[in-house]
């Protein structure tokens, strides 16, 4: 009995270490530290896009993985993140990659209030934040609209489709006067209420394999614009 208790409270100590480091890694750091290991240096022939984001992000390579196999296109999307969570792992997942672009989906999920209350101007300075630490890089930054959203099924009643074409509207401003490329997801995808139609989603936030086939090309046009840029520095 004496050996039993020992050995689950060393088991417990050692369950409660791992949830303490797990707690710890607030912005999944971890998520594509192997990952990025493996990637070789590009060639400067190599047009290497990296796109940051959410789970919409996250949810196109799962969805439409083709998108990405065929091209120099390298998705660091992570589920439910935020801007300030990219903000942290943007040097490692982003820049230490050296990418000719990178393309910055974010925000739905801070106007969800996923890691807390968050006011439009917090993610304008995290948006920013990023697109400053790219082009310092030498990095072409594209900016997206965030995605229309009438509710959040995981957090409903917060009303956010106003918020987002208010935040949209800030980015494409803040674009014009920074030299990014703005992406405008937004205004092909919306429906009557500024949100996102059943056609295109299955929950009214994510799209499905019919939204993101409307994504791509605005996309890429996007990126084969940041990519002039860069080649005419």
């Amino acid at each position: 009995m004496k050996h039993l208790n020992k050995f689950l409270l060393l088991l417990t100590m050692m369950t409660t270490v791992a949830m303490m480091a797990e707690a710890q890694d607030w912005a999944n750091l971890n998520r594509f530290r192997e990952d990025n290991a493996k990637l070789a240096a590009p060639r400067t022939c190599d047009d290497r896009v990296v796109f940051m984001g959410n789970s919409i992000t996250q949810g196109w390579i799962d969805r439409v993985p083709e998108f990405f196999a065929e091209r120099h296109y390298i998705n660091r999307g992570i589920g439910g993140q935020t801007t300030p969570q990219m903000l942290i792992r943007f040097r490692q997942d982003v820049i230490h990659l050296r990418p000719k672009v990178v393309v910055i989906l974010a925000g739905i999920n801070d106007i969800a209030g996923n890691t807390g209350p968050s006011t439009l101007e917090m993610i304008e300075d995290n948006l920013h934040s990023m697109t400053e630490l790219a082009q310092a890089n030498g990095i072409e930054v594209v900016l997206c609209s965030v995605l229309p959203a009438y509710d959040f099924p995981w957090r409903p009643g917060q009303e956010p489709a106003e918020k987002v074409v208010e935040l949209n509207r800030r980015i494409e401003a803040y674009a014009s006067t920074k030299g990014a490329v703005y992406c405008d997801y937004f205004t092909a995808m919306a429906d009557e209420r500024n949100g996102l139609p059943e056609e295109l989603s299955g929950d009214g936030v994510h799209p499905n394999e019919a939204g993101y086939a409307i994504m791509a090309p605005l996309v890429e046009k996007a990126i084969a614009r940041a990519l002039l840029m860069w080649k005419e520095k």
